[in-house]
């Protein structure tokens, strides 16, 4: 046996535990695909992978420039190979522009991105899937998904550059939500694309909430941060008024926002041994601890009832504890908190704020008993490495054999539904 086939029999190894599962034994009714009284399921949180020649008809020549320059200043200053949902470079083609139908036809990826030394199996399968939306109905049958939230990849690089120059941003961002309405128009019913807009500029943020609402998206997301970076003690966050529009826009519209992690600063900053690690728990999920605080205890959840809102990709254990802190930092800092709301802040999330999660045991053990069933949504993150594609069966099966027939309806599709405005088929 080689070297290399020894390093992919390691590699196939640390995916094997994706497969265990305890079973549905007593379910009602199961997530496998061939039961013919399966949950509808919608996953709340996929990502679109943009094919190379994306911005090929919808980012026009100068923006191209400027975001080549930016980026190329952004990778320095990150260290990182490649941004969050970004698979292959979205430099645009040398050849001719296609037309939006020709772009659909199937690229190959480049060679250099498939690094054979860390990827096998389906760890490889993951990273060659998720552009194309006709094959993305075929893998979520496969798996275990009727519909999906779909989250940006590229786009997030708008975020990241709105500071210096919301203008661009802006553009960068139209010219996704335009490609993405195309892109996914096959599949509408199925296939909910969030318009990404980044706030920096309140009144291009309101301008593009009402236009993707009258192009038929079903939400939008929001950068975690209004400035992208570490937060100074002056720098503008959404609790201050300026920012109202931005939620009187969402409330008119009947769109939610959402809140995807990594949208606010450098998730990849700690480096060395046990780095990937830090940076995905410390550095990734934490960062939408401060929106969901943030609406619930600044007054904007109180100012504007019909807002709904989650909090994307952070998991769910830690929203139970993040709502009695509220709360506690509320009653025993009343010299201080303001404003004073005629309820707990944790009313409001409550009423108002959902969380997805992929895998998390623990907080589904406390659900329940934290009236939180009704929050939670759960989530495939297809088709990411961090997410449960394609044995997201065994994933709910693992965690959700505590809950009862009416929980799981809820949490594996009824909270998304209820979160988009959209109907469950019958």
């Amino acid at each position: 046996m080689t070297e290399q086939t020894d390093r992919e029999q390691e590699l196939l190894a640390a995916q094997a535990w994706r497969t265990e599962t305890p079973g549905h034994e007593g379910w009602e009714r199961t997530v496998r695909p061939d039961d013919t009284n399966k949950y509808y399921v919608i996953s709340a949180d996929c990502h679109a992978i943009e094919p190379k020649d994306w911005m090929t008809g919808y980012i026009d020549d100068d923006v191209r420039e400027q975001l080549r320059t930016k980026r190329a200043r952004r990778d320095q200053e990150m260290d990182q190979e490649r941004a969050e949902g970004v698979r292959e470079p979205n430099e645009e083609t040398k050849t001719e522009e296609a037309k939006p139908e020709e772009a659909k036809k199937e690229q190959s990826v480049p060679t250099h991105l498939l690094d054979r030394s860390k990827m096998a199996g389906e760890d490889l399968e993951r990273l060659l899937s998720g552009r194309y939306p006709d094959k993305r109905v075929e893998d979520n049958a496969r798996d275990v998904v009727d519909a999906e939230i779909i989250f940006p990849g590229a786009a997030f690089l708008a975020a990241q550059i709105a500071n210096d120059d919301p203008a661009l941003a802006m553009r960068f961002c139209e010219g996704w939500n335009n490609w993405a309405r195309d892109w996914y128009a096959d599949h509408w019913d199925v296939q909910f694309p969030m318009a990404f807009i980044t706030t920096a500029d309140v009144n291009a943020a309101v301008a593009e909430i009402q236009r993707v609402a009258a192009l038929g998206f079903q939400g939008v997301c929001l950068p975690n941060k209004p400035v992208y970076g570490p937060q100074p003690p002056r720098e503008r966050n959404y609790n201050m008024p300026e920012f109202d529009p931005i939620w009187s826009a969402l409330e008119d519209t009947d769109m939610p926002a959402t809140f995807h992690v990594s949208t606010g600063r450098n998730p990849t900053t700690t480096r060395g041994p046990g780095g990937a690690v830090a940076n995905y728990v410390a550095h990734c999920c934490t960062t939408n601890v401060e929106p969901l605080v943030l609406l619930c205890a600044s007054g904007i959840c109180e100012r504007h009832p019909k807002l709904r809102f989650a909090v994307v990709e952070s998991g769910i254990g830690w929203v139970s504890w993040s709502l009695e802190a509220m709360d506690e930092a509320y009653r025993k800092h009343h010299m201080w908190a303001k404003p004073k709301l005629p309820e707990l802040p944790s009313t409001y999330f409550h009423r108002q704020g959902f969380a997805t999660f992929g895998e998390d045991r623990s907080g589904l053990a406390i659900a329940e008993e934290f009236g939180l069933i009704d929050n939670f949504c759960w989530a495939s993150d297809y088709p990411h490495p961090e997410g449960s594609w394609p044995h997201s069966p065994e994933a709910i099966e693992r965690q959700m054999g505590r809950l009862t027939d009416s929980q799981r309806a809820a949490i594996l599709g009824g909270n998304a539904a209820r979160l988009l405005g959209v109907e469950i088929p019958s």
